[in-house]
């Protein structure tokens, strides 16, 4: 596996051995996604000192797939998205943030995130129900991992957007990658007025 920049060492580390509750134990490991940096972010020149993490992008997904679902999709679930759009990192706590440059096949990245997950969501009540978002999200078995899917991808090229109006060149294949994965029509025009404001 790649090393993964971070601000810090997994937070778990620092409880092992300890007797306690593990709902403590399961934040102490989700509070990673605090600590590790976005990796593709570092590999373009943005400094660690600006660069999100992922747990900041996670959560700029989330507000966003919420706002977007309240207004423009009521076909979908917004409940549902927002769960969706919660959990769909949290394999990264243990894996990190694989970029296309690590070389890691996607029946791998799969395997390796599942185990992470199945690691901190066994410990918690709804395991089951946890895991089985996940799934939906992997799998891109509902109308709403399709949606969540595809504004992940949004929220990335919003953030290319912002650290090129912040200076930060080169990142032109986060527009790319984005477009790829985007088809919804309105996803698609936001999209293509972000390039225009490039």
């Amino acid at each position: 596996m790649p090393e993964m920049e971070s601000k810090a060492e997994n937070p778990v580390s620092l409880i092992a051995g300890m007797d306690i509750h593990p709902l403590i134990e399961a934040y102490f490991e989700f509070n990673h996604l605090k600590q590790l940096y976005r990796q593709g972010w570092l590999k373009k020149g943005v400094p660690a000192e600006r660069c999100e993490s992922i747990a900041e992008h996670s959560f700029s997904t989330t507000v966003l797939a919420y706002f977007l679902a309240q207004a423009y999709f009521p076909d979908l679930d917004p409940n549902r998205v927002i769960r969706l759009a919660l959990l769909h990192d949290f394999g990264e706590v243990y894996v990190g943030d694989l970029t296309p440059d690590d070389h890691v096949s996607p029946e791998r990245k799969e395997q390796l995130e599942r185990r992470a997950i199945t690691r901190i969501f066994s410990k918690l009540p709804n395991a089951g129900e946890f895991l089985g978002l996940w799934e939906e999200y992997e799998r891109q078995s509902s109308p709403e991992a399709g949606f969540v899917r595809q504004i992940d991808r949004l929220e990335m090229a919003l953030q290319a957007s912002v650290y090129e109006k912040q200076g930060f060149n080169g990142l032109d294949n986060f527009f790319v990658s984005a477009g790829r994965a985007i088809s919804d029509p309105l996803l698609v025009a936001l999209l293509e007025e972000l390039s225009t404001m490039r």
